[in-house]
């Protein structure tokens, strides 16, 4: 079956780390084209063609003022990767929990 496009899905424009890290900042507050290039130290064409794909899947919003354009992480439309994701995060929480009982026996054991 063919994979769909990385503009359309949001799961496959997440896979890229670059726009991952470019979520993360913009999670945070609203920044133009500009200070993302001061922040990330990318060049103005990588930030506007990830930008670009995150906003055709919806993952980021853009304000205008004036010639100015601002970009924010579009919280709402993360959630059904949160809805996703959160089953392995319980998963790994549980399995965290087993291996800290597993190493309280341990140390008991060693102190006996």
């Amino acid at each position: 079956m063919a994979r769909t496009p990385t503009t359309h899905d949001p799961f496959n424009a997440i896979a890229e780390p670059k726009r991952r890290e470019l979520l993360a900042l913009l999670g945070t507050q609203e920044l133009s084209v500009n200070e993302i290039v001061e922040r990330l130290g990318w060049t103005q064409p990588m930030v506007s063609k990830h930008l670009g794909v995150l906003k055709r899947v919806g993952l980021v919003s853009e304000r205008r003022d004036g010639r100015l354009r601002f970009y924010r992480t579009n919280a709402a439309q993360l959630k059904p990767i949160y809805d996703w994701v959160a089953p392995f995060e319980r998963y790994w929480s549980e399995r965290f929990d087993r291996l800290d009982e597993v190493l309280d026996q341990l140390k008991k054991q060693q102190k006996e």
